[in-house]
């Protein structure tokens, strides 16, 4: 439920840009900030979901989340300007933070640890259906209704969430001294929005050579070093508890996930802008192209999380890998007429791959940990996957920037070497996980007794 919110949250306005900008009569670049604005709310909030959860009880918790979630969403829907819309997202995207982590935390302890190639499997599925149904939905909606159905679309789904919360969530008991490590929050919190922020300026400046980039990373960075030096040297609990790095499982998990954000965040900025920018296709027609990757994830969901919990996760992760290589490879080398049918194949290996590998590394991150340390396990590995998600994109759309440019007087022939060429470093990018995959373990984990 948490990310197929996301996934309306997000991933349908992604398609949207265009429409929200034209129906609010503002620019495409000031419309963009309703996806900016969105993850760096998301990104500041992610890490007080812990606290959250022991403050308010799990139950309590998630479904303030939701009802926030579907507050943002309606006003968005009432959006009269751009400034508003802006400002509803971020607030979408401030629950958006802890839907999420608090829906792993709640599915692991209930799991005792055991099975959690299966969890992983769980807590995937809506994420895999939004490669599916996110931009035909956002085409359809574009082209049909008005913008703001593509808000109105999270009402229904919230309301179900809050029925199936309210009737199946065991009621839990928050604690009223629960611990909240200002210090902590008030360094990552603006950390992670500044980095988010500045790979976001990336994309847009085709480059780290600009103030409005170095300026926040640089920032960002440094809040990042002085936060672990603060929560590995506080004697209570921080707001984020990093010496859970000192498990080379969760360790090489939360590694693998950064860089599986980067592959897959800067596939999925590549792959429609090869179809609309080079193929000439609308956005509704790249996202049906697109749909055979959200397909392969589907395929490997289940039959990878039950594969984890028999044999391990470091041979069906380096499988995974070796499949997302092999999914990517067609495209380094497509051209304006390639055969649509042998395109979908690639990208449904692909997806295959990458469904496995990002559910085997959900369930590894979990392997041994007690269960108070659970929920900083779940905001870490979140953290991890969106600081690579905003990487790789800023990654890939400076690279295809350049490449763009460098092959501009090569008209129509040039823009299919550009897009070759950035389709080999998406490939380099996804090789380049198989360093840490090496760090997980051989054979199956055994959940820790305190689990």
């Amino acid at each position: 439920m948490a990310q197929r919110l996301e996934l309306a949250g997000g991933g349908i306005v992604n398609v949207a840009i265009d429409a929200l900008a034209h129906g609010l009569h503002s620019s495409v670049s000031a419309a963009q900030w309703t996806i900016n604005g969105y993850l760096l709310a998301l990104g500041m909030a992610v890490p007080i979901a812990g606290w959250a959860m022991e403050r308010f009880g799990a139950k309590a918790a998630w479904q303030s989340a939701l009802a926030l979630f579907m507050a943002g969403s309606i006003l968005a829907s009432l959006a009269w300007n751009m400034d508003a819309l802006i400002i509803f997202r971020a607030l979408q995207g401030l629950a958006g933070g802890l839907l999420y982590p608090i829906l792993a935390n709640v599915l692991v302890r209930a799991s005792g640890g055991r099975n959690l190639g299966r969890v992983a499997a769980a807590l995937s599925l809506p994420g895999v259906l939004g490669p599916i149904l996110g931009p035909v939905i956002g085409g359809v909606i574009v082209a049909d209704l008005s913008w703001r159905w593509v808000f109105w679309i999270n009402v229904p789904i919230a309301v179900v969430g809050l029925v199936l919360a309210w009737r199946g969530l065991e009621p839990g008991t928050g604690r009223k001294n629960a611990y909240l490590d200002l210090t902590g929050l008030f360094l990552l919190s603006p950390a992670l929005a500044a980095i988010i922020f500045g790979f976001t300026e990336v994309g847009i400046h085709a480059g780290f050579d600009h103030l409005v980039v170095v300026v926040p990373l640089t920032a960002g960075v440094a809040l990042l070093a002085v936060f672990v030096f603060h929560a590995l040297r506080t004697s209570r609990p921080a707001l984020v508890d990093m010496r859970l790095f000192k498990v080379r499982t969760f360790a090489a998990s939360t590694v693998l996930l950064f860089v599986s954000g980067v592959a897959l965040y800067g596939a999925l900025l590549l792959l429609p802008l090869y179809y609309q920018a080079l193929r000439g296709k609308t956005a509704l027609d790249a996202g049906l192209l697109l749909a055979p990757q959200g397909l392969g994830m589907l395929l490997t969901r289940t039959k990878a999380g039950k594969l984890t919990d028999r044999v391990g996760s470091r041979p069906v992760v380096l499988g995974g890998l070796l499949l997302m290589v092999i999914g990517t490879a067609a495209y380094t080398q497509a051209g304006t007429h390639t055969n649509d049918i042998l395109l979908g194949l690639s990208l449904l290996v692909r997806g295959a791959g990458f469904g496995a590998v990002t559910i085997l590394l959900m369930a590894t991150a979990y392997i041994g940990l007690r269960r108070e340390q659970i929920p900083h396990a779940s905001a870490a590995t979140r953290i991890a996957q969106q600081v690579g998600g905003s990487f790789g994109a800023a990654i890939t759309a400076m690279i295809i920037q350049a490449e763009l440019t460098a092959h501009r007087t090569g008209g129509l022939a040039g823009r299919a070497t550009a897009f070759d060429n950035a389709f080999w470093w998406t490939l380099a990018l996804t090789a380049i996980a198989v360093i840490p995959a090496l760090a997980l373990p051989r054979h199956r984990g055994k959940p820790d007794a305190t689990t």
